[in-house]
């Protein structure tokens, strides 16, 4: 099954979901109907689909259909599930974005980022800051610390753009996992300095570790949002035992 194929069918469901073609709470085309509009087999039709579910975006009756469960959420929102990189929630929230590197440089772990990154001491790392903002209001401040024996040849452009892009589509890494936490924290000078806060005085902070197919962290970032700019959405399933 050419993953093309599934991704192309998958995207314009979604797409179709999104601008409500497919309204909440009403079916898809069936089954068949999509094999021969999208010219291709059962399997890649039920593929997309499973991936519209697990994105809770739809939902499967036996002997009824598919369901549109979309309802618009009117905030910017991440998703908690999957790995998403900042450009791709953009487009799916449809907002204007941009990005402003502020520090790039290169280090070394020492024993205390050692602690909480979960690199080795002596790591050669990629430290970048950057924030990130929407409608042209700063109100993200990302901290990012990259493997430099993974990642090669990084530059402030390709951070500008879409890190994720370079990763996979030039270097070909294997993106697999990401641990992440999630806490609310008090504002502190640097986040004073770099973003639009209003009156805000504490932001959401999610912490991740990223990993490659082969188990190895390439990443560690910190995340820090203003929290009229933050949601995070799921979708969850109830398994019977």
């Amino acid at each position: 099954m050419p993953k093309s194929k599934f991704e192309h069918i998958y995207r314009d469901l979604k797409e179709k979901i999104e601008t409500e073609e497919y309204p909440y709470m009403e079916l898809l085309p069936s089954e068949n109907q999509l094999i021969e509009v999208y010219d291709c087999s059962r399997n890649t039709v039920r593929r997309a689909i499973k991936m519209l579910a697990t994105e809770g975006y739809v939902q499967s009756q036996h002997g009824v259909g598919v369901r549109s469960l979309y309802r618009p959420i009117h905030r910017t929102n991440y998703l908690i599930g999957g790995i998403e990189t900042f450009k791709d929630s953009a487009i799916r929230n449809n907002i204007t974005t941009n990005t402003h590197v502020i520090s790039f440089e290169d280090i070394i772990c020492d024993q205390k980022l050692a602690e909480t990154s979960g690199f080795e001491v002596g790591t050669p790392l990629y430290y970048i800051k950057k924030v990130r903002c929407i409608d042209n209001k700063p109100v993200i401040l990302d901290i990012n610390y990259f493997n430099k024996r993974i990642i090669t040849d990084l530059t402030k452009e390709i951070v500008e753009d879409s890190c994720y892009d370079y990763f996979e589509n030039e270097l070909h890494i294997d993106i697999a996992t990401s641990k992440r936490l999630f806490t609310v924290e008090r504002v502190t000078k640097q986040d004073q300095d770099n973003l639009e806060l209003n009156d805000y005085n504490c932001l959401a902070v999610i912490r991740g570790h990223v990993f490659t197919a082969s188990s190895e962290l390439f990443e560690y970032t910190i995340s820090r949002h203003r929290p009229d700019y933050f949601a995070f959405a799921d979708t969850a399933i109830r398994k019977h035992v």
